[in-house]
């Protein structure tokens, strides 16, 4: 009997899902996650686009090139860039310790880790700012400068990188990196050649994640940058001051700009991110 006989009266073969094709089930959960993306994300940044534009763009351009706009602009993007770069490293020697290493207080160390992500921004503000304000017990006087600034973004994006890279070195496999020893590698070199490209991917997510949290950061900065026009002043407390003056078209302007350099980093942060899986 053929196979075209044996399949029953009225019944037909089903035909193989074409792959990458949508359930109905799939099909609308990707509808209800894009309306859901398009309405707490999408919408709120065409509006603040939008109202950047109110005034055309001549009015776009007057509005970040005043002194106090670049200045601003200037400051919060370049030591976002500094913080990033130290925290990729730093974040990952502390990630490393951790995973590889067993010592006394281990358990104190990752939450302290954690305490930046619990701890509300202003307090973390208040704290800096009694460790290293007027009357600062170890007598460091930073309140009103640049580093100032700098140690509190620090304090603010350390813990991103550390828990992005730490679920990777956990999960890695140690038996090519002992192979590698028993063959005469050195350690610098196990890292350089077998663990370093495994951990980038997770190094360049942390680091966006940092960036992203650096470049609009508010809570952390108000009290110990003394908010100095044109030298301590950080964008986002520039924003507030134009909010205040009912200056729609600068904040708007202002924070279009740092979405902007925001979506370029995150962008090129990518592109190295893939640049080196397909390497690796």
């Amino acid at each position: 009997m053929s196979a075209v006989e044996a399949t029953p009266a009225g019944s037909s073969r089903r035909r193989p899902r074409r792959l990458g094709a949508l359930t109905p089930v799939s099909g609308l959960g990707l509808g209800v996650g894009v309306l859901w993306l398009s309405l707490i994300v999408l919408l709120p940044i065409s509006a603040i686009a939008a109202a950047s534009l109110g005034d055309g763009l001549g009015g776009f351009w007057d509005a970040v090139t005043t002194p106090d706009a670049l200045a601003a602009l200037r400051l919060t993007v370049g030591i976002s860039l500094l913080v990033t770069a130290i925290n990729a490293v730093m974040g990952t020697v502390i990630a490393w310790v951790l995973v590889r290493n067993d010592f006394r207080g281990k358990r104190l160390v990752e939450v302290v880790i954690d305490l930046p992500f619990a701890l509300p921004t202003i307090v973390a503000g208040v704290v800096l700012i009694s460790l290293y304000g007027p009357k600062s017990p170890v007598g460091i006087h930073l309140v009103g400068t640049r580093p100032a600034i700098a140690i509190a973004l620090l304090f603010v994006s350390l813990p991103f990188v550390v828990r992005s890279v730490q679920p990777v070195l956990i999960e890695l496999d140690r038996d090519a990196e002992e192979a590698a020893s028993s063959l005469g590698a050195s350690t610098f070199t196990v890292f350089r050649r077998i663990v370093l490209p495994a951990i980038v991917p997770a190094i360049v997510a942390g680091s966006a994640l940092a960036f992203a949290r650096a470049l609009g950061e508010y809570g952390s900065v108000i009290l110990i940058s003394n908010n100095i026009r044109g030298e301590t002043e950080v964008a986002s407390y520039y924003m507030l001051r134009m909010i205040e003056q009912d200056e729609k078209v600068a904040y708007s302007a202002v924070a279009t700009i740092l979405l902007i350099v925001a979506l370029a980093v995150l962008l090129l942060l990518d592109l190295l991110q893939r640049r080196v899986a397909r390497r690796a």
